[in-house]
């Protein structure tokens, strides 16, 4: 069995944070007696991830996310536990680590703001001592499959948001990393581009069989690029597994889409057979419990001229929130994390 190509075991990061009330008296006695408290970021991770692996890491704001994946990175150093990427202790900086890793954070800039991209670029070829063959085919490479054309000659503060994000992930790849630590890189941006930028980490995934650990708080990027996500609340995961089987382990309901044959009676009480959600185009959606599901199809078929029936899980961004939901009310009272750590 090969190596894993992230090893996470019981990981924790606890942030000392100072604590002062409002007012002048209370900034005068802060200076005499400054007070902390500590702040549990991340409380006892654990997950393995397999080379070539896509993975979703999702979670509300400040549930450790961010946290974890700078720990991952390198960029902060736990207060306990093991993690291992490629091989290496992330904390250690090393070289030959950071080469075979990138973190793309959504509206962080990297480049610089005043020179076109392609400047940027040769910047990153000479620090990553990339040969210069090998840089121009990847560039050449990714500058077509994100379809930046003349993008990269405009100093980058002249560019949208969308085409400052493609330009930035170029970049970040451009000595194609093993391991993309990929930090909400589609927020901020409309659908078309946040499609582009999905169908390149899929086709850099393909190409180059890289791991891909990826927070989105859009459930679209997680349902087109990952078949498993790990869902972390207050620092602790509460699930890990295969996106299918999210909604079959959290969701006690079903939905069921109901389109009845031309000349129907137009007005028909569904309410007997479960909860009306809507209706659209002559389909009308009604909820039911998961055990529920095939009795009250089998009675909306013998009971109504049915055209069309589908049975099918609620939408995962429901799923998701009901997790966050049943976690909250079973956790206790937890003061919110520093901005840095979401």
């Amino acid at each position: 069995m090969p190596e894993p190509a992230i090893h996470v075991a019981d990981l924790r990061k606890t942030f000392t944070v100072p604590v002062r009330e409002g007012g002048f008296l209370a900034a005068v006695r802060s200076f005499v007696r400054r007070q902390h408290r500590e702040v549990h970021a991340v409380s006892g991770v654990s997950f393995e991830i397999a080379p070539g692996e896509v993975v979703g890491f999702l979670g509300p704001n400040g549930a450790g996310k961010t946290t974890t994946l700078k720990m991952l990175s390198g960029l902060l150093y736990p207060t306990s536990g093991e993690v291992r990427v490629l091989g290496h202790v992330p904390s250690r900086r090393e070289a030959a680590y950071l080469r075979q890793i990138t973190m793309v954070m959504g509206n962080r800039n990297q480049l610089q703001w005043d020179l076109p991209a392609l400047d940027s670029y040769e910047l990153l070829r000479a620090i990553y001592r990339l040969h210069p063959d090998d840089f121009r085919k990847t560039r050449d490479e990714f500058i077509e499959l994100l379809d930046l054309g003349d993008l990269v000659r405009k100093p980058v503060r002249n560019l949208s948001l969308g085409e400052r994000m493609k330009v930035e992930t170029a970049a970040a790849l451009l000595h194609r990393p093993q391991v993309l630590f990929l930090d909400e890189p589609t927020i901020g941006l409309d659908v078309t581009m946040q499609k582009r930028i999905r169908s390149f980490v899929a086709e850099y995934n393909r190409r180059c069989g890289a791991t891909v650990l990826l927070t989105s708080h859009y459930m679209a990027d997680v349902q087109a690029l990952c078949k498993r996500v790990i869902v972390i609340h207050h620092g602790r995961i509460l699930f890990d597994g295969e996106l299918a089987t999210l909604a079959a382990d959290f969701s006690a309901d079903k939905t069921i889409a109901v389109t009845l044959k031309e000349g129907a009676p137009e007005r028909i009480d569904f309410a007997p057979y479960g909860e009306v959600l809507g209706s659209e185009d002559g389909k009308v959606s009604i909820r039911v419990g998961r055990g529920r599901a095939p009795d009250v199809a089998g009675r909306l078929l013998h009971d109504l001229p049915v055209a069309d029936l589908t049975i099918e899980d609620p939408p995962i961004e429901d799923v998701i929130e009901s997790v966050f939901a049943g976690a909250s009310a079973e956790a206790p009272e937890r003061t919110p994390e520093p901005a840095a750590t979401r």
